[in-house]
Order: C-alpha cells, then sequence, then structure tokens
C-alpha cells in the first residue's frame, strides 16, 4: 500500500470517527460575527493551523479548498463569498465528502446568511485539480501538503500555481521541521498521514514554493506544533515541529530572487531624513520599515553604519516597502 492509499484509509477512519486530538483540533476555530460552528465541525478540524486569513479575503473571491476535512474552513471562506460556487472543495475521499457535506447542511441550520450551494464539494486530487487554468482567486490547504514527498509536494504546488488567476494567492497551513526529519519516520506511512514525519525544513518548503513560480511568499505564523519524544520515536534527541502559515502570491520572482516576507524591519538611522536605496526602498530616519529578507540582507551588506535590520518576528501582514 502507497502512502497516498494510506492517508487516504486513514482519513476515511477519521470521517466516519472523528479523531479528537489529530492536528490541532484542540484549539479553537476564528471567530467570525454572525459565524456558529457546530460541534462535529469542529471535532474535524484537521488542520495544524488557519488558512483563513480576511485581510486576504475582500471582493468575494473564488475559493479553491484542497482536501476538505470537516468542511469548517470551507464554511469560514463561503462566509467571505456568499454566493452559489463561491467555495470549490476538493477532496479524494468519499467518507470525507460525505461527512463534509453532511456538515454544511447543518451549519445552514445554524448559520442564516449560509447556503451548501456556497460551497461546491468535488470528486479530484491535489495533483490533478479540478478546475480550469487560471480560474481562481485564491487557492488554500491546510495540513495536507506536508504529507506528500517531496516529488508529490512539486507536483501539487505547480497544479496550485496553474488553477491560480495572475496575482492569484496560494494561502496554506503546514507543519514544518527544525531539523530534517530521520528516515525511518518519513517512511512510516501512519506517522505521514497523521501529519508527524512528512514535514521539511523551512528553508526546503520555501525552496519548493519558488520552485513552482511563486515570485512572493509572506509568512503569516509560525510557533510550535509537536514535539517528537526519544522514546516514542526512536530518535536520538527530541525533534520539535513548527506550524508555518503563509501566503504565497502567483507573480513574477523578480531578476534578484524571490520576495521572503518573515517580518524583518529596516531602521534607517543617518544624518538624513530619510533614505533611498534607488531601488524602490525609501526608510524614513528612525521609522521601521518592513522589508523582505532580500532587501534587509542588502541594506544591511550595503549601508551597515547607517541602516539597523531588525529580526524575523514571523508574522506578516502588508506594508511593506518592496
Amino acid at each position: 500500500m502507497s502512502y497516498l492509499e494510506t492517508t487516504a484509509e486513514f482519513y476515511a477512519e477519521a470521517a466516519q470517527t472523528p479523531q479528537v486530538g489529530l492536528c490541532c483540533v484542540q484549539s479553537s476555530p476564528l471567530q467570525l460575527p454572525g459565524l456558529k460552528i457546530s460541534e462535529q465541525m469542529q471535532e474535524m478540524n484537521y488542520g495544524c493551523g488557519t488558512t483563513v486569513h480576511p485581510a486576504e479575503l475582500s471582493n468575494e473571491p473564488t475559493v479553491l479548498y484542497v482536501g476538505i476535512g470537516g468542511g469548517l474552513e470551507a464554511l469560514q471562506f463561503a462566509y467571505f463569498s456568499r454566493r452559489v460556487g463561491g467555495v470549490v472543495a476538493v477532496d479524494p475521499v468519499s467518507a470525507m465528502r460525505e461527512a463534509a457535506a453532511r456538515n454544511l447542511k447543518l451549519a445552514a441550520q445554524e448559520n442564516p446568511w449560509f447556503d451548501p450551494s456556497f460551497v461546491e464539494i468535488r470528486q479530484g486530487d491535489a495533483f490533478a485539480l479540478p478546475v480550469a487554468d487560471a480560474s481562481v482567486d485564491v487557492v488554500a490547504q491546510n495540513c495536507l501538503f506536508n504529507i506528500f514527498e517531496p516529488a508529490d509536494l512539486s507536483k501539487a504546488l505547480q497544479e496550485a500555481f496553474r488553477v491560480l488567476k495572475p496575482g492569484g494567492r496560494l494561502i496554506m497551513s503546514d507543519p514544518i521541521a527544525t531539523r530534517p526529519i530521520p528516515l525511518h519516520l518519513q517512511q512510516d506511512e501512519r506517522l505521514r498521514a497523521m501529519c508527524l514525519s512528512g514535514a521539511l525544513t523551512y528553508e526546503e518548503y520555501i525552496q519548493q514554493l519558488v520552485d513552482a513560480g511563486f515570485g512572493q511568499v509572506e509568512i503569516r505564523a509560525r510557533r510550535p506544533y509537536r514535539l517528537l519524544d526519544c522514546q516514542s520515536y526512536h530518535i536520538d534527541q527530541p525533534l520539535l515541529l513548527e506550524s508555518l502559515d503563509s501566503v504565497s502570491f502567483k507573480v513574477e520572482i523578480p531578476a534578484d530572487g524571490p520576495c521572503i516576507f518573515t517580518g524583518k524591519t529596516a531602521i534607517y538611522m543617518g544624518v538624513e531624513t530619510f533614505f533611498d536605496d534607488n531601488a524602490g526602498h525609501i526608510l524614513q530616519r528612525g521609522v521601521p520599515a518592513a522589508v523582505c529578507d532580500k532587501t534587509a540582507r542588502k541594506l544591511a551588506m550595503s549601508n551597515p553604519g547607517d541602516i539597523l535590520t531588525t529580526n524575523a518576528t514571523w508574522h506578516y501582514t502588508g506594508g511593506g516597502c518592496c
């Protein structure tokens, strides 16, 4: 049995009997005015973070959600689009699609603004998304892509890139590893299905996004997720997994490399009232300006006495000068 078959079997079981404690279901979902979420839907919140960032969801976007789970985030996305077919949710597991459909019917009873037609559930998988080229504004997935082996992850990211409109956004939440996962854990198909052994390091994860063609990546959050202990996982030292929320933009990769925003800022401290690097970055004296990692590095190297660059906060929601 392949790891994808193991994953399908695992989530078919989870669809029929909610696995409380799988991923981060113990955390509270995003609260929105007028949105009620059933206990059953919360129990099936098989994610490691959130992909629902209101600032990314203006103007009633068309959203493609990959891996529907219990339907919670599909419902949250529908909150912003509120129209027939505004959200397309894709899942290869029939039991999961059926469970999500039941949960969304219940949601319609509890939320007067919601109609099940707002979420169109389709059979399909991340490697062959059942939508046309350049047809959606947002692609989202929560704690799914980390399950894939690197070659399959590359396929999934290329598919997401294909279906996004120019300027569209890939919103993801996945575990990442603070050091490479030992091979014996990577090869454990059930641990991989449980989002515990397929995680890449941060550097590998971001490189996969850039290789797929995304020219700008913004980190929304990075926080502890799970600790793999020595006794249970037969490793020499504990291995921390982190949860990474990111937004990747379908824009051209600049000639000098992609823009990766991790919450760094640049602060001009020279004698003039402002600093202009003649590359689109104007810094007022003493005022922190959000910059991408690439720009922070360049400014620090070229003006070490005049510009202070701060460390990554692993949180960025716009406002940069790049």
